[in-house]
């Protein structure tokens, strides 16, 4: 059932944000992919990663709707050097964007995501996480910090329904839909292809004789807010890690809901991201992070007895 929930103001404004530069972006990926123009730039920072002219726009988009709304803040968006905004020479607020995720299949009319974390560096922790799927009704997902300190998650659809996010039941392996961002041919799907026992595991059959775990396709922070939606029940990368800006707002998203996202040494990932300064932040910015995220650490534990990393 939807839940009308009391969303911290900062949370509100955020996702309300969120939602203006998807609705302005939407037509103009729509346009992209009916007409095959899709406005391919050269990646300077990132030379391996499609790069267009969404991705810029909503960079800049982003950074003239927060310098509005929030005031002063570090901005540390995956397309441009962070840089601090606003007359505050040392704000508290670190705002991590990553304007459009998945953007070779967002021009292509198929999956866009969108990032927007809020960071306290006094708290050394996210406060706001909101990650927006463009194309589809199931629209927001949402990690917040309340005023005494509890975070919770929410789903938020395109017509403003709003569901808390918790995890229920904890999932046998066998019986698991888990995810991998398996797209590029010889980073990742070859890797997890190897995975012999993690996929024998995966594949044991039930006491009635079915089958029932799941390898699926997933990206970035949307793929652990699947997992914290109960969507799917884990995620996993290990072959190359994720980028910050692709990790953490849904890992807080995640966190807020209950679930845990693991090292592959079975050690809990920290919500503590170490931004402290721009040079932190610029750092963090080139670290890659491989992990298992699940509902629930026996899941986690499980899937990672069966990885060869």
């Amino acid at each position: 059932m939807a839940h009308k929930a009391v969303l911290p103001e900062l949370a509100q404004r955020v996702a309300h944000l969120v939602r203006v530069v998807m609705s302005e972006v939407r037509p103009k990926l729509v346009q992209a992919a009916l007409s095959g123009n899709r406005g391919e730039s050269r990646n300077l920072r990132h030379a391996d990663n499609f790069l267009s002219v969404h991705d810029m726009w909503m960079h800049r988009r982003y950074l003239q709707l927060l310098e509005a709304s929030v005031g002063s803040f570090v901005y540390a968006s995956e397309e441009a050097d962070p840089r601090v905004i606003g007359d505050d020479s040392e704000p508290d607020l670190c705002i991590l964007v990553d304007p459009l995720d998945t953007s070779e299949l967002a021009v292509r009319g198929l999956h866009g995501y969108t990032h927007v974390m809020i960071y306290s560096r006094a708290l050394a922790r996210p406060v706001v996480a909101v990650v927006g799927d463009i194309f589809h009704h199931l629209q927001l997902y949402v990690g917040a910090r309340d005023e005494d300190g509890q975070d919770s998650a929410f789903l938020i659809t395109a017509d403003s329904a709003e569901y808390p996010l918790r995890q229920l039941s904890p999932k046998a392996m066998p019986e698991s839909l888990i995810t991998n961002y398996l797209m590029r041919p010889s980073e990742r799907f070859v890797p997890l292809a190897r995975q012999e026992r993690f996929i024998n595991v995966l594949s044991e059959p039930a006491a009635d004789g079915k089958t029932r775990g799941r390898i699926g396709v997933d990206f970035g922070s949307v793929g652990l807010c699947h997992v914290a939606a109960g969507f799917t029940d884990a995620m996993i990368e290990f072959a190359k890690g994720f980028a910050i800006w692709d990790l953490s707002p849904g890992h807080y998203v995640l966190h807020s809901s209950g679930g845990v996202v693991l090292d592959l040494q079975g050690a809990p990932l920290p919500l503590d991201y170490r931004l402290e300064s721009l040079a932190d932040i610029a750092n963090a910015m080139n670290v890659r992070q491989k992990f298992v995220a699940a509902g629930s650490t026996e899941l986690a534990q499980a899937i990672l007895r069966t990885l060869a990393v």
